[in-house]
């Protein structure tokens, strides 16, 4: 009679020990953190860019409560539509080629048929470029291409160039060495977030299709590519946040000027000049804001642009599989 009364009475008491609260201790070092080195800060930024805060030499003027006029004179003064136009520009000459050689590494690497000999030294050389710093990129493409540098002097002494030229001197060469210089930094961890999504999908699947008779091309168009929708948005979208923050590289290789009449200035450049120049909080927190809310509204839109053209797909799905 002992035993049968104390079971149930040691089985109840483990059901009233709650583990939900140490997940919530555990969890709370996160948001302090969060909270006083991102979340407090943005709220600032929020609240300065309503406000005329600014060095002129010695002197803080400021803060003084002007409402919009920030946001009035960063949209409608200053040119920072050419400077988003510049950034998109740049973030589409970059994606387009790094998301389709991605996307065929992606389906290389995985696909058994091929039996590829070595590919994690492959995956790793792929990978390593993400390693270096965005600014030593950039100073490094600054000092090859040089008119003195070594590339333009070898194209000289094999007689390729009649002689030197500068290719910052080009708008869209410039752009071009910028891309490229964000393509090689990225493919990488796109080509892995792709692999590990084709890595997901159930080999049964292809199988079946191979046994159907589908060729590769229709195997990747009507099986991988749909399966690989979730993660494909994710990097869709932490590419063009990316883009939209591009800095580093484009900073270094134009030595801050942008290139020629500023083809290659971007919106982070154009914020970092904005604060260095008398340190303006009020004018640099209303590009911030503007900034997190293209980001913001441009990752709803293709979120739900998405996620809206795949809906009648799978009701046709559906509707096929009741008949």
């Amino acid at each position: 009679m002992v035993n049968a009364v104390t079971a149930p009475q040691l089985s109840t008491r483990r059901k009233k020990v709650s583990y939900a609260k140490w997940g919530y201790i555990f969890i709370i070092p996160f948001f302090l953190i969060y909270g006083v080195f991102s979340l407090w800060p943005l709220l600032q930024t929020f609240i300065y860019s309503f406000f005329q805060y600014y060095r002129r030499g010695m002197d803080w003027v400021g803060p003084n409560w002007v409402g919009f006029s920030n946001y009035q004179t960063v949209l409608f003064r200053d040119d920072f539509f050419k400077y988003l136009g510049n950034t998109m520009i740049l973030w589409v000459m970059c994606f387009v080629p790094q998301i389709a050689i991605s996307l065929l590494l992606a389906v290389w690497f995985t696909d058994k048929r091929l039996k590829i000999k070595g590919q994690r030294f492959f995956k790793t050389v792929t990978y390593m470029p993400n390693l270096i710093m965005a600014s030593a990129f950039g100073f490094l493409f600054l000092t090859l291409l040089s008119p003195s540098g070594p590339i333009i002097n070898m194209l000289l002494e094999s007689k390729v160039l009649g002689e030197a030229f500068d290719i910052t001197a080009n708008a869209w060469g410039t752009r071009a060495i910028i891309a490229l210089m964000n393509f090689l930094m990225w493919f990488g961890n796109t080509t892995l977030l792709l692999m590990s999504g084709v890595m997901g999908i159930d080999e049964d699947i292809f199988e079946a299709a191979t046994v159907d008779g589908a060729s590769a091309f229709r195997t990747f168009k009507d099986i991988t590519m749909p399966l690989l929708r979730p993660i494909f948005l994710f990097v869709f979208i932490t590419s063009m946040i990316g883009g939209i923050q591009l800095f580093d590289a484009a900073t270094m290789f134009t030595k801050n000027q942008g290139g020629v009449k500023e083809s290659s200035y971007t919106l982070m450049m154009y914020l970092s000049t904005t604060f260095k120049k008398g340190q303006n909080y009020g004018k640099a927190g209303a590009i911030s804001i503007l900034l997190f809310i293209i980001t913001a509204a441009l990752s709803v839109a293709i979120y739900f642009v998405s996620y809206r053209n795949a809906a009648p797909k799978k009701q046709r799905k559906v509707n096929k599989n009741a008949n």
